[in-house]
């Protein structure tokens, strides 16, 4: 499963998760906008990982964006719907821009935490650190591992668009992932997440060696403080 994400984001996700659309895009950036308030204005922005392109949509609304992802068949989703705006294929952990390019980077949505060794986690931060501004800000948007561990549910299925969908949950032996299995009525493979569980000061010592400080931490979208029950772990790091 270390390569899993390779072979996990394409047109099979999205038939899977409907619900992560626009409007739900739209509420991340519109916190981000918030916080961000009536500081200097961010651009140019990176969109890191940015999947079919909902959050560089919304961030478009704000200024000049730039979407990065791995995934060629969500980029071509992203360039079909906006044929205009500049998307980018790359590995986060070898990033295609100079040093100190954009204001404002964001990782949403916990695309985060997928690759086999910790090693290569902090280097995607220490390479957001690379072309982020000195003085410019890097949001992080990851899963709670505390709640993830406490709320874990095995199994569920679901009907989305009138195909049945069964999901299997689990930690893995060392405690270090958490890992789910996805399969569906009409497809002939299974396809697998493993993310890294993360805990928040995990999170902050990667940042603070990396040249950021954190600035603000949130526990969800509405900025409400970040807790052990919280659903989100939302840091804004500034880049020293």
């Amino acid at each position: 499963m270390t390569d899993w994400f390779t072979r996990w984001f394409g047109k099979e996700y999205l038939e899977l998760y409907p619900h992560r659309d626009d409007a739900d895009a739209r509420e991340a950036v519109s916190m981000i906008r918030a916080q961000i308030g009536g500081a200097q204005f961010p651009a140019p922005i990176l969109d890191l990982a940015c999947g079919s392109g909902r959050h560089s949509r919304a961030l478009w609304e704000w200024g000049w964006t730039v979407g990065l992802d791995l995934s060629a068949t969500l980029l071509q989703l992203a360039h079909e719907e906006d044929p205009d705006d500049p998307y980018v294929r790359g590995d986060m952990r070898v990033l295609p821009f100079a040093p100190g390019t954009f204001g404002l980077v964001v990782n949403l949505f916990t695309s985060f935490g997928y690759f086999a060794t910790d090693a290569e986690h902090l280097e995607v931060i220490r390479e957001v650190a690379r072309v982020t501004k000195s003085g410019g800000t890097f949001v992080l948007d990851y899963l709670n591992a505390d709640e993830v561990r406490r709320t874990l549910v095995p199994f569920d299925e679901h009907v989305v668009d009138g195909r049945r969908i069964w999901q299997r949950r689990s930690i893995s032996a060392d405690d270090r992932y958490v890992e789910k299995n996805i399969s569906a009525d009409h497809c002939d493979r299974e396809y697998q997440e493993r993310v890294r569980l993360y805990t928040p000061d995990n999170l902050r010592d990667m940042i603070a060696s990396s040249g950021f400080v954190v600035r603000h931490e949130f526990g969800d979208y509405d900025r409400s403080a970040l807790t052990p029950d919280s659903p989100r772990v939302i840091f804004f790091a500034e880049r020293t």
